[in-house]
């Protein structure tokens, strides 16, 4: 903006100092005209032997005097101070510019023409108002320019550091609930208070912040790793996932189901247990405690079905994007299903969701267009 400002200043300096320029050559084309109307006019009276008649000459800017050959005042409608310095050919006083021309005819009384002007002065100043208004103007302009840009350019970083101040805030509160379980279990397991209990809870506390750490690892790494791509059976990958997170899912009574058939898939390995476990763990945070979480793998479908708080028909429009949560008291810090979006997509996996509020939800993945063998449209099949 300071350097847009400094542009148009010099230019409107340039043009100021043209215009000047311009200015003085034209009030002295004036005058010279003007006083050779005078003299002219004078020396024609003479030769006829009239007496010369004084008049106005360029209305109220220009005015003049006439003084003869003793400096002597013979006629003047001069403003200001009446004393003129008759020894110089041309000067400025106050806001005048004076101009004198000798006539040099000893036949005539007249012998010097005094011109004052005063619309150089009178331009100038208007110059000088026009060229401040348009500097104030292109400041009140360029600032409204430059406040846009910047709220139309920074928003994205704006939105970009809300984004990652609030992920940092509930990056601390997930991490906040399996660790304060964990320090408990461990203090009561050194009291000797029901071992096998506080077993199962540091079990389940560990693989939280195993998940929390491998989801934001993924997030933000992910671009850096290539693709291993290897032929494996889904059902046995889910039925990992499902063994893993019913460690986790005991701290709210929540039971994992599983109804699985094989599926034997050519993909990356990590990727589809990210799909998997992000499902799996969104289903147990956003369940009812005492609730069943529903595990299905149909006809090349992966279905996760939870029973719990659901999610509105607005939410489910952005409930993919990053750091957007289905709810705000909940656990997770908006970054799970985003790496569900982004594997899909990558894999050109048919990815939906069904769900009601205060119900429940039910994400499906169809895996027909990575089966081993299987050539499917899948625009069609959906």
């Amino acid at each position: 903006m300071g350097s847009a400002i400094f542009l148009v200043s010099l230019m409107l300096y340039l043009y100021y100092n043209n215009e000047v320029r311009m200015l003085k050559e034209s009030c002295s084309m004036e005058v010279s005209s003007a006083s050779m109307e005078i003299k002219s006019e004078i020396l024609d009276s003479y030769m006829k032997k009239k007496e010369f008649v004084p008049r106005k000459y360029g209305g109220e800017h220009l005015r003049y005097a006439l003084y003869d050959n003793s400096k002597k005042l013979i006629f003047s409608d001069l403003q200001g101070k009446k004393y003129v310095d008759l020894a110089q050919s041309k000067y400025v006083k106050d806001i005048f510019n004076y101009y004198i021309i000798k006539l040099d005819e000893p036949s005539i009384p007249i012998q010097y023409i005094v011109l004052q002007s005063c619309r150089e002065f009178e331009d100038t100043n208007k110059l000088k108002i026009y060229i401040i208004v348009i500097l104030i103007l292109s400041a009140v302009f360029i600032g409204f320019i430059a406040y846009l840009l910047a709220k139309i350019l920074l928003k994205p970083v704006r939105e970009k550091v809300e984004h990652m101040d609030k992920f940092i805030k509930d990056s601390a509160h997930e991490l906040n609930t399996p660790v304060a379980v964990l320090m408990t279990s461990v203090s009561m397991l050194k009291k000797g208070k029901n071992p096998e209990k506080m077993m199962k809870y540091i079990t389940s506390s560990t693989k939280q912040i195993s998940q929390i750490y491998n989801d934001i690892h993924f997030s933000a790494f992910n671009e850096m790793n290539e693709d291993v791509y290897q032929e494996f059976n889904l059902k046995d990958l889910v039925l990992d996932s499902v063994d893993y997170f019913n460690d986790i899912s005991i701290t709210k009574n929540i039971v994992i189901e599983a109804d699985l058939d094989d599926c034997v898939i050519l993909m990356d390995r990590t990727k589809t247990q990210k799909i998997v476990n992000n499902l799996i763990s969104n289903a147990v945070k956003y369940s009812n405690s005492n609730s069943t979480v529903k595990v299905k793998l149909k006809d090349n479908i992966l279905c996760v079905e939870d029973h719990g708080i659901g999610i509105s028909e607005k939410e489910q429009k952005e409930i993919f994007k990053r750091y957007k949560r289905g709810n705000n008291i909940e656990g997770g810090f908006g970054i799970g299903l985003d790496i569900v979006k982004r594997i899909c997509s990558e894999y050109n996996l048919i990815l939906d969701l069904e769900s009601e509020l205060k119900k429940g939800s039910t994400f499906f993945i169809d895996f027909s267009s990575i089966i081993v063998g299987a050539k499917c449209d899948l625009e069609t099949k959906k």
